[in-house]
């Protein structure tokens, strides 16, 4: 496995990869130096980050590496679909995934990929912002969820 380090707007982001496939997108946040790689995979990941940072990438293309069962696939599919921008409900995902929200909730809190699996855009019923297991989480959702939809931070209830 090889690793990579960005520096974003949230902190510090380490990518890990295999030989064909994104095996986890960790934010440190602590900051850090970023560094190099010939990793091509890592090198596109990298770009494709700083891409959606700087607001012109509104979907991810990377190879993934598999979650562990193929139903956790399909629970996983269901959250990249959310489009960019949006947010549903746990509840509107198990629904489009025929299953349920707490099956939604587990694949977010474990997802090891968020960003890439946008597991910020699943919030909680009735608009609130719900939980987030990456970098600082609440704090680091709000920033994501505005980043994308240019609202203000008040929007997001905690």
């Amino acid at each position: 496995m090889t690793c990579h380090i960005i520096a974003s707007p949230i902190g510090v982001i380490a990518l890990s990869a295999s030989d064909d496939a994104l095996v986890s997108v960790d934010m440190l946040g602590a900051s850090a130096e970023p560094d190099t790689t010939e990793h091509p995979l890592l090198k596109e990941a990298a770009r494709q980050l700083n891409a959606y940072f700087a607001g012109d990438l509104r979907q991810f293309d990377l190879p993934l590496a598999p979650a562990s069962t193929r139903r956790g696939d399909e629970l996983r599919a269901a959250v990249i679909a959310i489009p960019y921008g949006e947010a549903q409900s746990y509840g509107e995902v198990a629904r489009r995934a025929d299953s349920g929200p707490r099956a939604i909730g587990r694949v977010c809190s474990h997802n090891p990929l968020p960003l890439v699996v946008p597991c910020h855009r699943v919030i909680a019923a009735g608009g609130k912002i719900g939980y987030y297991s990456g970098g600082a989480g609440i704090s680091t959702k709000r920033f994501l969820l505005t980043h994308e939809n240019k609202q203000e931070a008040s929007q997001w209830a905690a």
